[in-house]
Parts: C-alpha cells; structure tokens; sequence
C-alpha cells in the first residue's frame, strides 16, 4: 500500500503520458546489455557472502551461493521490505550448518559491506560533482532559513538529541549485549581482518560499480543524452534510497528519490523517474532465475545432525 502511495505522489510530479510515451520507444540492445550485467553482479555477489561465511567457520559453496542469491534477489523483488529474501537464504543457510544466529549474521556483514562500498562511491561523487552538491547546498540554505524565520524548537531538540545519543553510544560501548560482541567478533573475522578487508572493498565496489552500469544502460534504452559521467555521479544516492525496507523492491522511493537528485543537479525530475523506472523493471527481469530455483525446490535443505 505504502509503494503505491509513494508512486502515485510520483506520477503528481511528472507528466505520465509523456514517460509512458518514452519508454515505449525503449532499446532493446541496451536492455539486453543490463540484463547481461547483471550475471556477473549476482555471481560476485554470492562470492562475497561465500567469502564472508567461510572466513566465520561456515561452509558454502559457490553454486549454492549463485542459487540461493538468485532466489533471494527475485523474493526481495516481489515480497515488501526488499530484506525477506535475505532472511530466507541466511534461515536455509542455518538450517545447512545448525547455527542460525551465525548465518543471519553472515549475510548481514555481507550486505553490510555492499551497502558500505555504495555510501563510499556516493560521498566521492557527490564531492567530485558540483551540481548537485551545490543543489543540495542550496536547498539545504532555503530549509535554514525557514527554520530561522519560523522557529528556535528543530534547533533545541537537536541540541538535546545529540548528546542523547552520544551518551547512549557510550553506555552500549561498555557495557555492550552479548549479541553486539558476538557481532563485533564476527565483523573481524568476517570483514575487517588483514587478509579480507581488501578482498571485501574491492568485490564491493566491483558490485556497485555493476549497479551503476546497469542504471547508465537504462537511461540510454531510454535514449538519454546525459553523458555518462553524469549518470554515474546521480546513480549512487537513488540507489542507496532503495535500501530503505518500505516497500516492495524500492518501488517509488526510488522514483521518488530520482526524481529529488534529478531536479537538485538541475535536470528533469521525469527524466530520472523514467530512467528509475526502467531500471526497476530490469532488475525484476534479471532476478528471474530465482523464480526459477523456487519452483525447482532446489532450495529445500534438510537439516544436518548435529556433529
């Protein structure tokens, strides 16, 4: 319900029968292109979470990985929240290796690292180009002023929150739960020791670097004149806004956010949602495979005795 609130708050902002029009007209060589990415981008993609697990004591294999990611990719495409698909492969996972808590942690760091390498990418382009840094600057100095004009209370309670936050930071850092140590031991050796922290970075960025290819094919199905480094520099915060678990595959906060980065760096607020929602329509194309596992019950695992 929530997805369809957002899309429909989308289709108030643009002018739908024109993006429809488009998007008629789409490339099928530039589709078939993003389609073919996104093959390596799941089998890296299950190398990360295999690596991850192995380096935490835990065996998968490589083919079970590329499977289980498939299926988990088209669950969180057709399931809210876009996580359910994670929670089932790390359950499966468990059920392999009789340690659930170990397994969900496994494919929390791995999505962790991912999720890492996008917010990297994101700082250096939103430094590296200008317009939208000065879009967000701008708008940033109007919302100010605002609150100059209106009101003292946003600035009280951030005066309160802050140290709020900071002393409860303090208080679970000595005295932290038993999960958060378990957590913060699994995070060594998982993603932080000497031999792996680069091995992570690298596979990472090699991920998101994927994602962002594909986003660049989309727009050019769409015939988008952009240049390609300015593609590049306006993909990683719209898809970073798809990691927020509200509501089905990031339908309409992805629009919703394409269309904010698009108008903030100057551009065509339809212009984004058109390449957003072509991008959408892609990626549920490329996690297809997963339907496939499913209903050849290649994910059912029997549970292992306890050794």
């Amino acid at each position: 319900m929530l997805t369809l609130v957002i899309l429909a708050s989308v289709v108030w902002l643009v002018d739908i029968s024109a993006l429809l029009t488009r998007m008629e007209d789409l490339s099928p060589g530039w589709l078939t292109l993003a389609l073919l990415i996104s093959i390596p981008q799941i089998m890296l993609s299950a190398w990360r979470w295999q690596l991850t697990a192995r380096h935490m004591g835990m065996s998968l294999s490589l083919p079970t990985a590329i499977s289980e990611y498939y299926l988990s990719t088209f669950l969180n495409q057709i399931l809210p929240g876009g996580v359910t698909g994670d929670l089932g492969r790390a359950w499966r996972h468990g059920i392999r290796d009789v340690s659930y808590g170990a397994a969900l942690r496994a494919v929390i760091i791995e999505r962790a690292s991912g999720q890492a390498a996008l917010l990297l990418v994101a700082v250096i382009t939103l430094l590296v180009f200008t317009p939208l840094r000065h879009g967000l600057i701008e708008r940033f100095s109007q919302a100010n002023l605002m609150l100059d004009a209106h009101t003292n209370v946003p600035y009280a309670l951030l005066y309160i929150t802050l140290p709020t936050l900071l002393l409860m930071g303090v208080w679970v850092y000595r005295h932290p739960p038993k999960w958060l140590g378990t957590l913060r031991r699994d995070l060594r050796r998982g993603l932080w020791n000497r031999r792996l922290w680069l091995r992570q970075l690298l596979g990472s960025l090699a991920i998101v670097l994927s994602y962002m290819l594909v986003f660049v094919c989309c727009a050019r199905a769409l015939g988008e004149p952009l240049p390609t480094t300015t593609l590049l520099a306006l993909t990683p915060p719209v898809l970073m806004a798809m990691a927020i678990p509200l509501s089905v595959a990031g339908w309409g906060i992805r629009e919703s956010a394409a269309a904010l980065i698009w108008i903030l760096a100057g551009f065509s607020a339809q212009q984004g949602v058109a390449i957003s929602m072509t991008y959408g329509a892609v990626i549920l194309i490329s996690s297809l495979p997963g339907a496939v596992v499913l209903l050849a019950g290649r994910h059912t695992i029997q549970r292992q005795p306890p050794k």
